[in-house]
């Protein structure tokens, strides 16, 4: 198994990209996304099962004689990256949600 650091200017590039905004100054706490962080995540977690498609679809492609072995490598290692950040980000989130459940009131 391939190991795969996420950088976070990586997981900003994605973000940007899900959310359709393609410049960091869009980007800024008070604009530019519009429907808040749920809508994003939504977006995200579509991108990443159109990646995971696309790669399916490639490679059953290949395996009925069409298209070519680089773009099914291509879509999957695209697919595989996808998986790995939504993973990343779902380790973070979960670990600030616990950090918040064992704050003090």
């Amino acid at each position: 198994m391939t190991t795969v650091t996420v950088t976070p200017s990586h997981a900003a590039q994605a973000y940007r990209t899900v959310a359709g905004t393609s410049s960091p100054e869009t980007t800024g706490v008070s604009g530019g996304l519009g429907g808040g962080f749920g809508e994003a995540l939504g977006k995200a977690l579509g991108g990443v099962v159109d990646t995971a498609r696309d790669a399916e679809t490639k490679a059953t492609g290949a395996l009925a004689g069409h298209g070519s072995l680089t773009d099914v490598v291509s879509a999957v290692s695209r697919a595989e990256l996808a998986l790995q950040t939504t993973v990343a980000i779902r380790d973070k989130v979960v670990a600030a949600y616990q950090d918040i459940m064992r704050m003090p009131i």
